[in-house]
């Protein structure tokens, strides 16, 4: 496919979380790549912070469904910028499914990027009371999520969401009126096509990471976990292993979440566990190139995780669950070495095997980086978006 020879005017649109995430700076990133390349790009926003008084949060209920408003205001936007294409992220709950009739009307082609599976899951990533649950794919309406209150611990707000599923299946809207869909990793592929999305429709892009950061030496003899620090991230599992390692090799946490001052009094007990605390991200990659290993033992199925981008470019082998996305992104003997999702006895046994082959870790460490070099560079990404574009326009 021949790619286009004249910069492009493209219009995001993303509703940013209350908690800066992956989503936020995946926009911002594309936004800066495709500027850097001669692009014109606007971004049409909004922010959860809107969502303040009793009032406000009950009209966000109705309008998350169809936002009337919203409509007008991307029409208005795409009539002052004009773009060839719109390009879509987040918009839940303030933006609504109602952009896409927008874009319709105003005959401009949607690309949706899916950061998680909001479209089949009230809570966005398949995970309810500690494990993996996929009790709401396939059904006409979502009742195990608002029984569960899976949305942010609400059944009003499960039953405003589910009401938002059921109505745009109803309607054909995640069939007809997104013209591309960008997945992250060939396990999201797979899901979204079992949830009913045409697979015609579907195109891989996985996340990027830019600038460079180089590759490290690994000189470290530590374990390394970046992440929120919270259940799904497999916390437990991760600190059950240590405590059996003992002095094997210091294991250092990055991050914070409802589970820091867990964290925080193991560490107290533990001496070979250091919490680090957020940590900017200069520090993160400085303490990934001198790691011997980054620590994913996630739960849940993930979407694309930055930390393991970042992982690859300063060449980290990872050792991670067997578990949805990470199944596929990475490969044993090659950029890592995989576990038994949730036994801590199989994770300390990769753990140990990794510390008795020093020079096989040193070998995934060159492979790691030339995985980031073939897949995850900015140029390689902003090559496969535009081809991206090019397919929802034609």
């Amino acid at each position: 496919m021949q790619l286009p020879a004249y910069p492009m005017r493209i219009l995001q649109l993303h509703n940013f979380y209350k908690i800066a995430g992956g989503e936020d700076v995946v926009v911002r990133a594309e936004k800066n790549l495709l500027e850097a390349h001669g692009n014109s790009v606007a971004l049409l926003d909004v922010d959860n912070d809107a969502i303040a008084s009793k009032f406000s949060q009950a009209l966000t209920a109705v309008n998350a469904i169809y936002s009337p408003a919203s409509k007008q205001r991307v029409l208005q936007e795409i009539n002052r910028f004009e773009p060839d294409i719109v390009h879509v992220h987040n918009f839940f709950p303030l933006l609504s499914p109602a952009v896409y009739d927008a874009c319709r009307e105003a005959g401009v082609p949607v690309v949706q990027t899916l950061h998680n599976f909001r479209l089949f899951c009230a809570n966005s990533f398949f995970y309810r009371d500690g494990k993996v649950c996929e009790d709401c794919m396939g059904k006409f309406f979502p009742t195990p999520a608002v029984v569960h209150a899976c949305y942010r611990d609400s059944r009003v707000g499960s039953a405003v969401l589910g009401t938002m599923q059921t109505v745009h299946r109803i309607r054909g809207t995640w069939r007809d009126r997104v013209n591309r869909y960008i997945v992250l990793t060939d396990f999201a592929r797979s899901k979204f096509i079992e949830g009913g999305l045409p697979p015609e429709k579907i195109s891989l892009k996985p996340n990027f990471l830019s600038p460079d950061p180089g590759i490290g030496l690994g000189s470290g003899e530590y374990a390394l976990f970046v992440g929120r620090l919270s259940p799904e991230k497999g916390l437990d599992i991760l600190l059950k292993a240590w405590e059996k390692l003992g002095q094997s090799i210091p294991l250092k946490i990055v991050g914070d979440g409802p589970l820091a001052d867990r964290v925080k009094h193991l560490s107290v007990k533990l001496p070979q566990v250091e919490l680090l605390g957020r940590q900017p991200k200069n520090r993160v990659l400085d303490l990934m190139k001198e790691a011997k290993m980054l620590m994913f033992p996630s739960g849940w199925y993930e979407g694309f995780p930055m930390v393991l981008v970042e992982a690859y470019a300063v060449g980290l082998p990872v050792i991670a669950g067997n578990l949805g996305s990470m199944s596929t992104l990475v490969v044993p003997g090659r950029t890592g070495l995989h576990f038994r999702p949730g036994d801590a006895n199989d994770l300390i046994a990769q753990v140990e095997w990794a510390i008795a082959h020093p020079e096989e870790l040193k070998t995934m460490r060159q492979k790691a980086r030339r995985e980031f070099e073939s897949k995850y560079t900015a140029d390689s990404n902003y090559q496969q978006l535009l081809k991206i574009y090019e397919l929802a326009r034609s």
